[in-house]
Order: C-alpha cells, then structure tokens, then sequence
C-alpha cells in the first residue's frame, strides 16, 4: 500500500470491502487487489496506527483534538507487505488486541476521522483500488464500482482471531475475545459519525461458513457484474 497522488480519481474504479472485526475483509480484499492488479488500502490499519502513536506519547485515547492532529500527520509508511511508524516497524505492534480496542475508540471520534478522510481518498489511483474498513463503501468511496459487506457471527469471528493468536504464541480466552467482539461491534455500529453498516447497494456476504478463496470468488463474481451493469447503464 503506497500513498500517491490520485490520477484522475474517478476513472480509477474502486473496490470497497466493509465489516465488522475478524470478518476477513482484509485478507479477502487483498486477494481480490492481488487478483485484479491494484492497489489496496487497509484503511483500518491508519486507525490503529493513530491509537498505537497516541498510546506511545501518552495521550488519553479521547482526547479528540490532540488524535486528531496525530492523525493528520502520521508518520506512516507501507512498504514491503511491512507498516512503519516514525521509522520504527510496527507491522505486529497494530495488530495487538489493546491496539486494536484503541482504534476502535478513536474511530469514534469526528474529528479523527475527518482527518484521515483525504489520507485514505489519495490511495485512489489507476488502475483501481480495493479497500477494506469500516466506512469505506458508506462515506470514503460513495461511489465505488462495487461494494460488498463482509460478515460472520462474533462466535466465528472470535474463533478465527484466537487462531491467529495462539499461532503467534500469544495467550489467549476465547471466552474474552467473544466479549470484545460484541462490544467493539456495538461501539462500531452506534458510533454517531460512520456506522458500521451495509451499504444500500452493497452485496452482503457472510463469510461465518465460507472459506477464503470462495469469499475473493464471489467479490470478483460481484465486481465483473457491476462492471457489466455499469457498462450497459451508460
């Protein structure tokens, strides 16, 4: 994922792949940005890297107005499938579970996200962009080419994040991680700015019984359709 001016923004068409928490999004729209050779933004990872900066300068994960001006001038970078922060690589770092609950909390906050809208807009550049999050398909790309709205039940979800953490050598409660689950989906999707939520024109897919491979087929299946759609509207 490399920031650049966008290049005509809305010849790029735009893929976007929102959901909750350990839905898969990430890992799916990857593949799909893999697949069609284009870009892909992880959006949620600019969130986690707003709360990781603000955790390590100490700074109270509601204090709107000094997160908000961390998060407009991160010093982020992506390179080499790696995340670095003030030349530090954190690629682990933002995916530990208290960073992930602090990314949740300051995506809360209006003003942090109003500062990372025309951050995560600039990664919009030919030949096209897939991106995952939140807001993506309901605020940041109002008028992608293809939206889809990636879910699975908290059960699912917690299952598959304890994997990932035993992997890692991480302890883990699968009891705790079902807890957070909920309580991050609630924070998420009653948020006054940005709910999580479908699109109106997006295509809902529960991913609770589907693996990823059938997952990146049916958001290539969904991207070729609109594409015809859009084709035959013009």
């Amino acid at each position: 994922m490399s920031a650049a001016s966008p290049l005509t923004p809305h010849a790029s068409p735009v893929i976007t792949i929102d959901g909750p928490s350990a839905s898969g999004k990430g890992t799916v729209a990857e593949r799909v940005a893999m697949a069609l050779g284009f870009h892909f933004l992880d959006s949620g990872a600019l969130y986690r890297l707003t709360a990781l900066a603000a955790m390590k300068q100490g700074v109270a994960l509601d204090d709107a107005p000094h997160i908000a001006e961390l998060a407009a001038c991160l010093p982020a970078t992506f390179r080499d499938g790696s995340v670095w922060l003030a030349g530090e690589n954190v690629t682990d770092a933002i995916r530990a579970e208290a960073v992930g609950e602090g990314a949740s909390n300051v995506a809360a906050l209006p003003a942090v996200r109003a500062a990372l809208l025309d951050r995560q807009r600039a990664y919009r550049q030919l030949p096209g962009l897939v991106a995952d999050g939140r807001d993506m398909g309901t605020v940041v790309f109002a008028d992608a080419a293809a939206k889809v709205f990636l879910t699975a039940s908290a059960e699912a979800r917690a299952e598959r994040r304890y994997k990932q953490l035993i992997e890692k050598g991480n302890s883990a409660s699968l009891t705790d991680l079902v807890a957070d689950m909920q309580a991050r989906d609630a924070r998420d999707t009653t948020r006054a700015v940005a709910p999580l939520k479908p699109a109106p024109d997006a295509l809902l897919l529960d991913t609770t019984h589907m693996d990823i491979e059938s997952a990146v087929r049916a958001v290539l299946a969904h991207y070729a359709a609109c594409r015809i759609q859009n084709q035959q509207g013009h």
